[in-house]
């Protein structure tokens, strides 16, 4: 039954929890982590770590996404994005750079991401960058808003991408924009395609189960949130408590199961997650993988230079991320930030590390298993 609190006289609200609520309880055995598995398989593509990378900019270049691919992870390059846009991004990044360090204006580097963002995407620029992580023998995928997923994915699926990602701060079955002689039903546009389709973000059991019947292989949960550069709280009034909703989507995921019997839909968590205790706690409430952001950022193949942003942050009117510093000095390498070894006692390196460490030490041996692992929620 759900948890209702009264806000007010005729008015309730869902009482939800975020990571940080819960804990993780191991079970009565223990095992080594060299037992255990993090791999995960997405229609005919099998990943050796549960990570996806945000597909922003600052952080996934093609050789970023390229590098990532090779430790068995998945870079998502926004096909909205710079790439797609400009012949010489890596001198677009470095000026978003400089204006972030020098500029007395907290606001002239999104109005200047705004401005880039305003050029128009130029095909050849954008299979261009898909050709590059495909010759290179890694799994491609590229991000498309909704409202653009007509336009854009006939070029992208002819430049080769092996999966298509649909993302938005809030996504629906169907989409309906000012202009358009039809909505874009998903369930017929997915139907249509020869490649598997990501979707999201959503943040509760039936927005979850609807994408699902879409057809879309995998369901993306949340909007990304990171704290300080994320700012959709801020702007749209519009939450995500990543423990509920990432449980809210398993559970939409076994109802489709039955439903079907025996589609299984991957549930992907996208918000929130900056520790490997953050990601293992994703994955104990259900989660099959998770897009991570900032923490990735820190990395010293990221293009960012030490910066991060959204996707959402170069939005023309109504932009909801902020240019958010996330390393200093020598930044760490990839590997580094993924595997270690780490010094730093507080989980924001050796990321899937502190995941096998956290599954073996709970017993489980993969991450299905993980899913099944005992909650408690702090007091």
């Amino acid at each position: 039954m759900r948890d209702l609190v009264e806000i007010g006289m005729g008015r309730t609200a869902r009482r939800t929890y975020e990571l940080d609520d819960i804990d993780i309880v191991p079970s009565r055995r223990t095992r080594s982590s060299k037992e255990v598995s993090t791999a995960w398989q997405l229609d005919a593509y099998r990943f050796d770590i549960p990570v996806l990378a945000h597909p922003t900019d600052a952080l996934v270049s093609p050789s970023f996404a390229i590098e990532l691919g090779k430790r068995g992870g998945l870079g998502v390059i926004n096909g909205e994005g710079l790439w797609g846009r400009h012949a010489d991004v890596d001198a677009k990044l470095a000026e978003l750079v400089h204006l972030a360090e020098t500029d007395e204006d907290p606001d002239a580097p999104i109005a200047r991401l705004q401005e880039l963002h305003a050029a128009p995407i130029q095909p050849h620029l954008l299979a261009a960058a898909v050709a590059q992580v495909r010759d290179s023998g890694v799994t491609t995928a590229v991000r498309v808003s909704p409202q653009n997923a007509r336009a854009l994915t006939p070029e992208l699926v002819k430049a080769g991408i092996d999966l298509l990602v649909i993302h938005g701060t809030i996504i629906s079955a169907e989409h309906v924009a000012h202009g358009e002689s039809e909505p874009l039903n998903l369930k017929t546009f997915i139907s249509e395609l020869d490649v598997p389709v990501i979707a999201g973000g959503v943040s509760d059991h039936r927005t979850a189960l609807h994408l699902m019947r879409t057809g879309a292989a995998g369901v993306i949960v949340g909007y990304g949130s990171t704290e300080g550069a994320t700012t959709t709280g801020e702007v749209l009034g519009i939450g995500v408590h990543m423990a509920t909703a990432i449980a809210d989507a398993a559970a939409a995921r076994r109802d489709y199961l039955d439903e079907t019997g025996g589609r299984y839909v991957h549930v992907i968590a996208d918000g929130d997650i900056t520790t490997s205790g953050d990601l293992a706690k994703a994955i104990a409430c259900g989660a099959d993988a998770a897009v991570l952001g900032a923490p990735l950022a820190v990395a010293a193949e990221a293009p960012g230079g030490g910066w991060y942003w959204p996707s959402a942050a170069a939005h023309p009117s109504v932009p909801r991320g902020a240019m958010l510093p996330v390393a200093f000095g020598d930044r760490p390498s990839l590997d580094t930030v993924l595997t270690g070894p780490s010094a730093d006692p507080y989980g924001s390196l050796n990321l899937v590390g502190g995941l096998r460490r956290s599954m073996a030490k709970s017993g489980y041996s993969d991450l299905k298993e993980f899913q099944k692992v005992g909650l408690t929620v702090r007091a």
